[in-house]
């Protein structure tokens, strides 16, 4: 089966002979050395450019292009010899908004054609996006594998974070600590923290009840507003791999 992983830059665009090389003269580079011959290999860069959108730079520089496009030339390249395995460290690594959300798209789209791919990553809030199962590693120990979805939901069980928005400027300074006082006041409450215009809250579990946070969130919001705190916004913030990674690692050293 084969695989591949990205390794040598566009940024290494100069030839023997000091000219720099075009996008097409660097992946036609890379599928002669894969063995790519004629009418294949034409067919292989042909259709590469294609599904990574380079069609248009085929005669520009790479040491010209952005690094959102430079790392689609290195996405074409491990694609010439059409791989079933793809390798990729930190993919996304620099990359502006819009290029982040092309590259989960090409990478998407990769998965849907059958092929595995590996991305080992440290931005863990965007694997969640793109990737069907994950692995945890701390300090070369694997602590966990499994569905993304799954993780989440262990990373989420006994703890919640709520999020409580207050009207600017509201009574001054009283209405903040009237409400940081009630919530403090409240069972299952261990954290309040201002943070801009809003609170945050840390709860934990404390029965088995399966709807706790539901209910907790229902009494705290209840006691804000009966209080004639002014509420304007109250919400539960989602886990997610980060949320994962903490409650997996938590407690453990080297």
């Amino acid at each position: 089966m084969g695989s591949h992983s990205l390794g040598m830059s566009p940024d290494a665009d100069q030839s023997p002979r000091g000219v720099a090389r075009t996008v097409l003269e660097f992946l036609d580079f890379f599928a002669r050395a894969y063995g790519l011959k004629g009418a294949e290999r034409r067919r292989r860069l042909e259709s590469v450019m294609a599904f990574t959108g380079l069609g248009p730079l085929a005669d520009k520089a790479t040491r010209a292009l952005s690094k959102g496009m430079k790392q689609r030339v290195a996405l074409g390249r491990t694609l010439l010899h059409d791989p079933q395995l793809l390798i990729l460290d930190e993919p996304a690594d620099g990359l502006d908004p819009r290029a982040r959300i092309e590259l989960r798209e090409l990478l998407r789209a990769l998965a849907d054609q059958g092929k595995a791919v590996i991305i080992s990553s440290h931005i863990l809030t965007e694997l969640a996006e793109i990737c069907d199962a994950c692995a945890i590693i701390e300090q070369g120990r694997l602590l966990a594998t499994g569905k993304v979805a799954d993780l989440l939901a262990q990373a989420g069980t006994g703890v919640a974070d709520l999020t409580v928005r207050l009207f600017p400027g509201a009574e001054g300074e009283s209405v903040w600590a009237r409400a940081e006082r009630l919530l403090w006041e409240q069972p299952g409450v261990k954290d309040v923290a201002r943070e801009g215009e809003a609170l945050r809250v840390r709860l934990e579990q404390e029965s088995a009840q399966g709807a706790w946070v539901d209910a907790a969130a229902a009494r705290l919001l209840t006691a804000l507003v009966g209080a004639g705190v002014p509420v304007c916004a109250f919400g539960h913030r989602e886990r997610n791999l980060e949320d994962a990674f903490l409650h997996v690692t938590k407690g453990r050293t080297g």
